[in-house]
């Protein structure tokens, strides 16, 4: 065999250039082979390894679900109905969403994504994710928010479901075999948290302690 080709093989026993300046060493081949009986055991260990359990992944999920809800329900309660049109004027704030936007868009995002999750046509009214323009005051952002929130809990109580529905959403990074239902409810918490922190500076700019921040 060519020296070329022996050196190639030793690479591939060894797995590393530093497994490989081992097995060079007089002495020294039983390193090589440790590695590979623990890859062996590692691979075993893998496979005995019980199986996700999805009805116990979406209790879990459940739970957060609630504190993502509480948490983003009660922080726009909390700011007063006149100031819903607030939008940051100082520092590099040019354009962003009003706090009522912010919350429509939120849950209009809920709506997408958990019509995806149950294979549904994404709502004619969520809009560009800026939700229904109808939709203006305080009372019925709320109402729109916390029905987002009862459509994404839908979605989370059939994760576990045998239904091969749940289909790729065109404002979701998961596109066509990546996409799962679990994915895309767990995706929609991300969100919601994220915009629940902007809400947050908005209402403390207005001099309200966001309810989860209370004594």
């Amino acid at each position: 065999m060519k020296q070329s080709n022996l050196i190639l093989v030793l690479f591939w026993l060894a797995g590393s250039a530093g497994a490989l300046s081992q097995i060079s060493q007089p002495g020294r081949p039983a390193l090589v082979a440790g590695k590979v009986n623990a890859a062996a055991e590692q691979q075993a260990g893998d496979k005995d390894s019980p199986a996700l359990d999805a009805e116990r992944e979406k209790r879990a999920l459940q739970v957060l679900f609630k504190i993502v809800e509480k948490e983003v329900v009660s922080a726009a309660d909390a700011m007063p109905a006149d100031k819903y049109k607030f939008a940051p004027t100082d520092g590099e704030f040019k354009g962003v969403r009003t706090f009522g936007q912010q919350v429509k868009h939120l849950a209009a995002t809920n709506h997408i994504l958990a019509a995806a999750a149950l294979g549904e046509d994404p709502p004619a009214d969520a809009g560009d994710e800026a939700g229904p323009e109808s939709v203006r005051t305080k009372a019925e952002i709320i109402e729109y928010l916390n029905s987002s929130f009862v459509h994404l809990g839908k979605a989370l109580d059939a994760v576990d479901a045998k239904s091969p529905a749940v289909w790729p959403s065109p404002i979701s990074p998961l596109k066509n075999s990546q996409v799962t239902r679990l994915g895309l409810v767990v995706e929609s918490l991300i969100h919601a948290f994220d915009h629940y922190g902007q809400m947050v500076e908005y209402l403390r700019m207005n001099g309200v302690v966001p309810p989860a921040s209370r004594p």
